[in-house]
């Protein structure tokens, strides 16, 4: 049984789209799948299954979240592997020692592309920092990240593919999660 980390999309912020973490719990257990834990009140889910996987798994979570609950909006699934290669290939490993709230990882639905990463770093007009390559993007907003112009919404634009991004404690503490979970 294969254990996965799921990433609802812009869910409880600021009373958008809100759900019950208890109701998403619910949602992957009527599925069929074991262990089902949530972190925080954003979107975080940590379960095991041995069904569909990658792309498959997150429309059959879409779907589902949808008709079951009224609940339209992305996920993103990593297996606890593929998460633990997020945690592994952090290029600001500095940073994410001296500052992990303020180090993000993007994780996205498709790949990044050179063209998209260069025009993303172009359109950065503040201190920011950023990696970006297969499905994930590192960014270090060392001035905070309320008030930044780099947004989801900008670097979704330029990277052509939709995502969601979790500060670095949140990325730590799923990976924790997953490895007690069996993965």
């Amino acid at each position: 049984m294969e254990t996965h980390i799921a990433l609802l999309r812009g869910i409880n912020v600021a009373g958008h789209r809100p759900v019950a973490m208890s109701e998403l719990r619910k949602l992957l257990t009527d599925l069929g799948f074991h262990g089902v834990r949530s972190l925080l009140q954003s979107g975080n889910l940590v379960f095991r299954g041995s069904a569909a996987t990658g792309a498959d798994l997150e429309r059959l979570l879409e779907i589902e979240a949808e008709k079951r609950l009224g609940l339209k909006t992305d996920f993103l699934v990593r297996t606890a592997d593929q998460w633990q290669a997020i945690v592994a290939g952090n290029p600001f490993l500095a940073e994410a020692e001296r500052d992990p709230s303020h180090l993000v990882v993007m994780v996205l639905k498709g790949m990044v592309e050179e063209a998209g990463v260069t025009a993303l770093r172009a359109a950065i007009t503040g201190p920011e920092i950023l990696s970006a390559k297969a499905r994930e993007a590192y960014v270090v907003y060392s001035a905070g990240i309320g008030r930044s112009r780099l947004t989801n919404t900008l670097i979704e634009r330029k990277l052509g593919t939709r995502g969601t991004a979790r500060n670095w404690n949140t990325v730590l503490r799923l990976a924790t999660l997953a490895r007690e979970s069996g993965g």
